[in-house]
């Protein structure tokens, strides 16, 4: 159960550029404005959209344990922010290494934050840097109440999470220790289709630890599904049971310490998307090219690491009929900022659009769905519980690697890992093997239409 109520998220390029600046090689305070989208009902997460740096040449005086600068650069981070309702924080470093707010940051903080929130209406807080690059935030809200930043989460080939109690000096525990599972418990992860490889994936993230559980499928339990979707029973099948709520059930009774929450709308919908946005890691185990177009944005619109996997069995025509050609599996994980499924060519605007002409015409769609695992053959039932174990316990794996980092070559050689059973082989492409085109923004949050999608967009109220 997690009881977290605040998170900042701060994309690993945008990291990079704040401590290039605030920690220059001088040993000397620097300061930036970072304007944040606020999202989350449950509790809230900043995502830094942009940042205002405070060039080191105005500062009247730059000290290692002190620093003041004009108050231009708050008057022009909240004339950027205020128009489309952005917290504002004020990030300064601790060259020194002091994990802690001090004396002076206090009474700093006494002075600019009434003077972000006058200006902007938003909550407003304060971040600290330290030289390894770790942060430790506050936020105030009107009446200068202050609360502790719960998280502060930094998705990048690695997913960096500090946490303000210091854990580990930033460092996280060995991986598949218990140590992992603590950390777990205080994430939060959103499984988006929850059936062949989603079911497999969430069993797998529940009993390593997770504290709290999102399920999005809009789907029911039906007899010819019982071989692939773990925890199903031909009770559910014969009862319609929703796939959400069937695994909700199954995860609480051996976790009464997880928060599960089912949610039974398609993904393209803005109940889907607003759960979604919550989570701090996506995982999509979709079929759909839509379902992985939002997953994209999702990624992309709340600075989200997502991990998506695939499977496939295509098939050969012989003298005797149709035979398997290969057995595959593939993982991709895209940062906040980094090549997107699109830009992989995953999927494409034009199989996006061959999609919505099969769903419009249902013949065409029912035969696509049958040949969803082995192309070229109609198969209702396929047994491919163990091609979507090995594949989603991959992806789960690679979670594991970048949130607890084991391997002995670098994360970034394993943007995308592709493994193919017949011929025995597996093969991985680097973040530098794929060109991120830049379409989708990062850290947009919640601004209308959602996603960037008219669909999305909030229901007009008739006057």
């Amino acid at each position: 159960m997690i009881t977290r109520r605040t998170t900042l998220v701060v994309p690993k390029r945008v990291h990079e550029g704040l401590k290039a600046h605030l920690l220059p090689g001088d040993g000397l305070e620097a300061a930036a404005l970072l304007l944040c989208a606020r999202v989350g009902q449950r509790r809230q997460k900043l995502i830094v959209r942009e940042v205002v740096l405070v060039p080191h040449e105005v500062c009247a005086h730059r000290a290692p344990d002190a620093l003041s600068w004009p108050g231009t650069y708050v008057e022009q981070a909240i004339d950027r922010a205020e128009p489309e309702q952005l917290s504002i924080l004020a990030a300064h470093s601790h060259p020194g290494g002091l994990f802690a707010f001090s004396e002076q940051d206090d009474a700093s903080d006494r002075i600019l934050m009434p003077a972000l929130f006058h200006g902007t209406g938003q909550d407003a807080g304060s971040v600290i840097m330290m030289p390894d690059g770790r942060m430790r935030g506050r936020v105030y809200d009107a009446k200068g109440v202050q609360r502790t930043i719960d998280l502060v989460m930094c998705p990048g080939d690695d997913i960096e999470l500090w946490w303000p109690d210091g854990a580990n000096h930033g460092k996280p525990p060995v991986a598949f220790t218990s140590g992992m599972s603590h950390w777990l418990r205080r994430l939060s992860v959103c499984v988006i289709g929850v059936s062949g490889t989603g079911s497999i994936a969430a069993e797998q993230l529940a009993r390593l630890g997770c504290g709290e559980i999102i399920l999005i499928d809009f789907d029911k339990v039906e007899v010819r599904n019982l071989n692939r979707i773990l925890n199903s029973t031909t009770s559910d099948a014969e009862g319609e049971a929703v796939k959400v709520e069937m695994f909700a059930k199954a995860i609480r009774r051996y976790r009464t310490d997880c928060e599960v929450i089912p949610v039974a709308q398609s993904i393209a919908t803005r109940d889907a998307v607003l759960a979604a946005s919550e989570a701090d890691f996506l995982f999509s185990c979709v079929d759909t090219t839509e379902g992985r177009h939002i997953a994209d944005r999702l990624s992309a619109f709340f600075a989200a690491p997502l991990f998506d996997v695939g499977v496939a069995i295509p098939t050969r025509a012989t003298a005797e009929g149709r035979a398997i050609a290969d057995v595959c599996g593939r993982i991709d994980y895209v940062q906040p900022g980094g090549a997107t499924l699109e830009d992989r060519g995953v999927y494409s605007p034009a199989s996006l659009e061959a999609e919505y002409l099969a769903r419009v015409a249902p013949a065409v769609h029912r035969q696509r769905i049958a040949e969803g695992y082995l192309r070229g053959m109609a198969e209702q039932a396929p047994a491919v519980i163990t091609l979507n174990m090995r594949a989603a316990a991959a992806c789960v794996m690679e979670f594991i690697a970048r949130a607890f980092p084991f391997r002995h070559s670098p994360n970034r050689d394993y943007a995308r890992t592709t493994f193919m059973l017949a011929g025995g082989e597996e093969e991985y492409a680097s973040e530098d093997t794929f060109q991120a085109n830049g379409k989708l923004p990062v850290g947009v949050g919640l601004k209308e239409p959602l996603l960037g999608l008219p669909a999305l967009a909030l229901p007009r109220t008739r006057s």
